[in-house]
């Protein structure tokens, strides 16, 4: 097995601080398990006008403005395995993440994403509110990029602990704060994605 570090890609929006979170920890998880990390955060589109009227939007902008650094196409050159997070928007990925995804037809031309794992996670205000259809619609992503998907399935305790959901780590926002057990499994989420790296660099 290759001794050589992985390099992950930790790429999110967040509006008002849960993915914020949630990235944080998955991170995490990825360098506890050996891995050198970029923790980035895709440009805010939204007007002033309408971030602030969010005081939630408002303070998580003004708290990352000098704290994660902003994305970059090299990032994910750099990068052995990606995981992206998102809010969801109507079941969908934020408008924020798309733009950024959608910048990346250069490096997949060039088939910079192939065969590099790949895995996701999100946030939904509500229980049923799209964090699923979120997480499949950010997939599709990486099947078009052909790299590899790395699901959590229920590959370990803190994945039901959280919830139960197989395809990423979700918060659901009416719940409040993020709870310790769902950045439990974001950590794990990270150490796996480090793992299977590792593994594929063998």
């Amino acid at each position: 097995m290759s001794t050589t570090a992985p390099k992950i890609a930790v790429v999110y929006y967040s509006a008002t601080g849960n993915v914020h979170q949630l990235a944080k920890a998955l991170a995490e998880g990825a360098e506890k398990a050996g891995a050198e990390v970029r923790l980035r955060r895709v440009p805010e589109l939204a007007p002033d006008a309408a971030i602030d009227s969010n005081p939630a939007w408002r303070a998580h902008v003004d708290a990352i403005a000098d704290e994660v650094p902003v994305a970059t196409l090299d990032d994910l050159s750099w990068a052995d395995a990606y995981a992206f997070g998102s809010p969801t928007r109507y079941g969908n990925i934020a408008s924020q993440l798309k733009q950024f995804i959608d910048s990346t037809g250069g490096l997949w031309q060039q088939g910079t994403f192939h065969d590099k794992p790949f895995t996701g996670f999100a946030s939904a205000h509500n229980a049923h509110g799209g964090n699923e259809s979120t997480l499949l619609a950010l997939y599709n992503t990486a099947h078009h990029w052909g790299s590899l998907i790395v699901s959590p399935g229920f590959t370990d305790g803190s994945v039901y602990a959280a919830g139960g959901n197989p395809y990423g780590t979700v918060h659901v926002g009416s719940s409040g704060e993020v709870a310790d057990s769902t950045l439990e499994a974001a950590r794990y989420q990270g150490e796996r994605l480090a793992k299977l790296a590792q593994k594929l660099a063998a």
